[in-house]
């Protein structure tokens, strides 16, 4: 463990000259300049992902201390391959990160073989299957685990067995599960007690949120893993910029579940870049009148609010800074489209856009035609003017790494497939969970689960602490990138079932695409969130 930690502590000093490379070559007159920062995106993406893999495995192994024999093998292989990838990114063209040949290769004091070698890995893939997959210690206190059992139960016996039928048949998700869900009072997580919700009022619980979304995930990504992202956005932005009277009319509704919630921020031509959005609102003498187009609204149709980033200020100079957040009511609908037609004579429609998995909410395209909003329905009203891009960051912290934990979820999710699978399935005369190449695909899948795991809990408490806010785009970023790569081998596992709609590996793989997509792209995580708070901070 010793040289471990040693090693990756030299390859934190490797990437921390590598981010002071690039800041001192964008630097200008004491800022950073967006146009020099663009002339190094490959190698400031590979800075953020390398330190997301670094500090995924640190806290990998110190969870690990102390623990079983299984949580101590998972978390040596997982940092041994940080180290290898790591070793691997500067290696290519050193110079591109400000290193020289032998900065590098001063990497290799560590011996990866051991850890990554075909005999450690079997070995690893053979403990998993003897222990039919379980990984050991989850490291959750006694309240947390009885949640995830609670969930879990939910998930087996009302999202599972309707979770094929929602995606092949393209269903919005049916009011079994979401009235499980709000009887679980699922809705009120995010939601102080003080205002109907189960969240306490001196203290944030990510943690709880992090394993709810998990559990739920793993029944169904579309189906229930992201139900309660949206009232989590809304509320979070509520909090941090709501009136009292708005955050005492919304925050018991919206723990409620009544009404459902969706976010309107994307547009035709921006996505992750938020600062650009177009979509016009013009002050009447009661309030706001909306014009424009809002993409990739998801569960905007069964919804009855949209939380809806509009320009209130039509100077477009003023970037971000022109921005505000409005609660946009509307009636909710089960179909592909919709349209709703105000007295006034003011129009919002909408219509679902066609994608490949994460069915059951369904993502619209929307237009707003002179639709009014209450100047009551601002978030802060007349004090939220202009602020409305710093209350929806506020709320999309707590989207990326709920977004973490649906990766988990889906981790989990197609290691069981797959596990499940090999066991059964018998290939030249004997299972294929037999054969070595399985084995080494099974230590990898759990080594990605867990370490994936522990990331995510741990950025849940630092955020409970009032931290991590890049390390919850850090976590996201990763986890969905590995989330990917194990759907992938539990298809691959299933041979030529795991390409037909009736096994879940499909469908798994299917969704696992979306998680490095929503919430934050990976390449906008990587270059304009955590890259350039890396930058912004290396010593020069």
């Amino acid at each position: 463990m010793g040289q471990i930690a040693e090693a990756l502590s030299r390859s934190n000093d490797a990437i921390s000259d590598g981010l002071a490379y690039v800041r001192r070559a964008c630097e200008q007159d004491g800022r950073l300049g967006a146009a020099k920062l663009d002339e190094f995106q490959q190698v400031i993406s590979d800075l953020a992902v390398s330190t997301a893999e670094l500090q995924c495995a640190e806290h990998y192994l110190e969870y690990a201390q102390g623990k079983g024999e299984m949580e101590q093998l998972l978390s040596e292989a997982f940092a041994a391959e940080a180290l290898h990838n790591i070793r691997s990114r500067l290696f290519r063209c050193p110079e591109d990160y400000g290193l020289s040949i032998d900065d590098v290769a001063a990497l290799n004091g560590f011996d990866l073989q051991t850890q990554l070698g075909s005999a450690n890995l079997e070995k690893i893939g053979r403990l998993i299957v003897d222990r039919k997959g379980d990984l050991g210690d989850r490291g959750l206190d006694e309240e947390k685990l009885l949640m995830a059992d609670t969930f879990r139960q939910f998930a087996e016996d009302v999202v599972m067995p309707r979770a094929e039928e929602i995606h092949r048949q393209d269903m919005v998700i049916p009011d079994d599960i979401l009235d499980g869900v709000r009887e679980l009072g699922c809705f009120g997580l995010s939601v102080p007690q003080k205002y109907g919700g189960l969240l306490p009022d001196d203290q944030e619980d990510s943690l709880g949120m992090i394993v709810v979304t998990e559990e739920l995930s793993r029944g169904s990504l579309g189906g229930a893993g992201s139900l309660i992202t949206r009232p989590e956005i809304m509320a979070r932005a509520l909090i941090e910029g709501g009136t009292e009277e708005q955050k005492e009319n919304w925050l018991p509704r919206l723990a409620q579940g009544n009404p459902l919630c969706a976010i309107a921020i994307t547009e035709p031509d921006f996505g992750s870049d938020v600062a650009s959005m177009k979509l016009k609102a013009t002050q009447t003498d009661d309030g706001w009148v909306l014009n424009g187009a809002k993409a990739w609204s998801t569960f905007a149709g069964k919804s009855g609010v949209l939380l809806t980033l509009a320009r209130t200020d039509p100077d477009p100079s003023l970037g971000h800074r022109g921005l505000s957040l409005f609660m946009v009511e509307k009636p909710a609908f089960d179909g592909d489209e919709f349209e709703v037609t105000q007295t006034s004579g003011g129009k919002l429609s909408g219509k679902a856009i066609p994608t490949l998995g994460y069915r059951g909410m369904h993502s619209f395209n929307l237009f707003f035609d002179d639709f009014f909003v209450p100047a009551s329905h601002m978030i802060g009203e007349g004090q939220g003017l202009g602020k409305g891009f710093y209350f929806t960051m506020r709320g999309f912290m707590g989207g990326r790494i709920q977004t973490a934990a649906r990766a988990c979820g889906l981790m989990q999710a197609s290691f069981e497939a797959g596990l499940n699978y090999a066991l059964d399935r018998k290939v030249f005369g004997k299972p294929v969970a037999d054969y070595q190449l399985t084995l080494v695909k099974f230590a990898k899948m759990a080594m990605y689960l867990g370490a994936s795991r522990q990331f995510t809990y741990q950025v849940g408490r630092m955020m409970d602490d009032g931290g991590g806010q890049m390390e919850a785009s850090l976590v996201k970023l990763l986890a969905c990138k590995l989330s990917e790569w194990t759907a992938r081998e539990a298809m691959q596992i299933h041979g030529g079932m795991g390409y037909a709609e009736e096994t879940a590996a499909s469908r798994y793989w299917l969704d696992a695409r979306v998680l490095s997509i929503f919430e934050g792209t990976e390449e906008t995580l990587a270059l304009k969130v955590v890259g350039r708070s890396l930058v912004e901070k290396a010593v020069s």
